[in-house]
């Protein structure tokens, strides 16, 4: 079953193709539905510089939302890390918990008969 990551954020493919060390492996894009001859096939994705790809919490590039799928880049280095922090913005949101306070019970003035 695909595994789905806490955080990943969408760029450009022609982004990562910036990086010195980037490398693609084309032969795990998505597949794509497309009608030939009259029939529905699926056919591999062709990735151009205006494709999305999805950098994961991992700092792996896939096709798609799942971190675990269709990986394009794997080859995490230092230098990527901070390729991806200095050139890209890539920084994992840090989410506080927050502290959901409790409605005070409303006091109740009695009057009395005197």
């Amino acid at each position: 079953m695909a595994e789905m990551g806490k955080y990943c954020k969408a760029y450009l493919a022609k982004q990562f193709r910036e990086y010195p060390g980037w490398t693609e492996n084309a032969a795990n894009v998505r597949k794509e539905k497309k009608e030939v001859d009259g029939k529905e096939v699926e056919v591999d994705r062709q990735l151009t510089d205006d494709s999305i790809l999805y950098l994961q919490e991992n700092y792996i590039v896939t096709d798609g939302i799942f971190k675990d799928q269709n990986i394009i880049f794997d080859n995490v280095t230092d230098e990527w890390q901070q390729y991806c922090h200095e050139q890209l913005a890539f920084e994992i949101p840090v989410y506080e918990p927050i502290e959901i306070k409790h409605a005070e019970p409303a006091e109740t003035t009695t009057t009395s008969n005197s």
